[in-house]
């Protein structure tokens, strides 16, 4: 049982009235896992048969949600391969809420680690544009390591203010979530800091600088767009109270819903979700994109032999070279870098061969047994003619490989071994 506060839950008793005994029990229960499968990458049919961990129904608010079993869900081969995101489930209630359309342009301001953002890139599906934002730049790396190994091909990670973004981006996103940082009430089942950091103070500080990111958020959102706010607080001060306090300010936006996802009745820890549309205002011009054609020159060289599928608008940014997408400013690097220029020769990223998929590059498939030491950081021996090489494991791609003598040399990332 987690020893909860004594403040939190006489408010909560205050709240629920009859209910509050089923809420109390649920903390006699073990914490909700879930996974989502990757549909950049792996329809959700697919990942049921390949699921490597054992799964326990589908999350009811997510088509490619499952709840999942085990005590090392993120530490599989197909983890590793981007094919799904472990993800509390009551998390996965906010984003279908955005309702992303194709080539729309979408912002998730607060999206480290990354479980919303490559939530919203797979409604996307590579059309758009994705701009996901961390201020802190500890946790900005984790999300741009996950929109990596997730393969997603249309966003730029930044690490940034909302007050900065709001002065770049005015008036531009078709749909922004906010996903608040908050008290994290939702999150004591999970996390003993979220307890022992928990106070009303906290939760009164917490709601002050949610305002504060509403009014950045309201800045960037185009005239028709939606706002999606969720917390993982019970608050009502950060949930129900927030929203009426933003209407008040803003009568340009309609209320669709909220909702409350409460850990005794649902599968999962508890969520909350507000969505809002803006109904006028402007909508921002497309940036432009400009792009060289010798620009391709050092990386179509390594592309001949390596992958068959043509890739747009490369743009060298100094050492750089990226895939980006269309109307928006290279600089901001929308897309997928694709590599580094070294004394002249062009080396492959990461997040090239993630963004791949088995059919389209030349690799060299691997058993378990040396995918778990490709992963560990190993060389392997490899009978394949020399040259670069993803390492596929059932035809998914865990990174690459460089093959000399017939010796596979190991180019995963020193931060991403096992």
């Amino acid at each position: 049982m987690v020893d909860l506060p004594t403040e939190f839950l006489e408010r909560l008793q205050g709240e629920l009235g009859a209910e509050f005994a089923a809420f109390f029990e649920s903390y006699d229960r073990p914490a909700e896992k879930a996974v989502r499968a990757n549909t950049l990458k792996i329809t959700p049919e697919e990942f049921e048969k390949l699921a490597p961990v054992p799964l326990d129904g589908e999350v009811a608010w997510e088509h490619s949600g499952y709840y999942a079993k085990g005590e090392s869900l993120g530490k599989t081969i197909f983890h590793a391969a981007g094919l799904y995101y472990v993800q509390e489930p009551s998390a996965m209630c906010a984003v279908p809420e955005l309702e992303v359309k194709s080539g729309e342009r979408v912002l998730d301001l607060c999206a480290a680690p990354g479980g919303k953002a490559t939530q919203i890139a797979q409604y996307m599906q590579g059309q758009g544009v994705l701009v996901a934002n961390e201020i802190d730049f500890k946790r900005y790396g984790i999300l741009k390591s996950n929109i990596e190994r997730f393969g997603v091909k249309n966003a730029a990670v930044t690490c940034q203010s909302p007050e900065n973004l709001a002065a770049f981006y005015k008036n531009y996103f078709d749909k922004i979530l906010v996903d608040a940082p908050c008290s994290g009430e939702g999150m004591f089942k999970k996390e003993d800091a979220a307890v022992r950091e928990w106070s009303l103070k906290a939760v009164q500080a917490c709601a002050a600088r949610q305002a504060k990111i509403l009014e950045s958020a309201n800045a960037m959102l185009a005239g028709g767009g939606r706002l999606v706010y969720s917390t993982c607080t019970f608050a009502p001060d950060e949930d129900e109270r927030q929203i009426e306090n933003f209407l008040k300010l803003h009568p340009e936006y309609t209320l669709i819903k909220m909702k409350k996802l409460m850990p005794h009745r649902v599968r999962g820890e508890g969520h909350f979700c507000a969505v809002l549309d803006k109904t006028a205002g402007e909508r921002a011009e497309d940036f432009r994109l400009k792009v060289k054609e010798s620009d391709k020159k050092e990386f179509a060289e390594f592309a001949k032999n390596v992958i068959s599928v043509e890739l747009k608008n490369i743009v060298k940014l100094g050492d750089g070279v990226y895939s980006l997408i269309d109307n928006f400013p290279a600089e901001l690097k929308a897309g997928v870098k694709l590599g580094e220029l070294k004394n002249g020769r062009f080396e492959p990223s990461h997040a090239l061969a993630m963004s791949l998929n088995g059919g389209e590059v030349n690799g060299v498939e691997v058993s378990e047994e040396t995918a778990l030491k490709y992963l560990r950081g190993l060389t392997f021996d490899c009978n394949e003619e020399s040259g670069w090489k993803a390492v596929l494991f059932k035809g998914y791609p865990l990174g690459w490989c460089k093959v000399v003598n017939g010796v596979a040399k190991n180019h995963l990332p020193k931060g991403l071994r096992i």
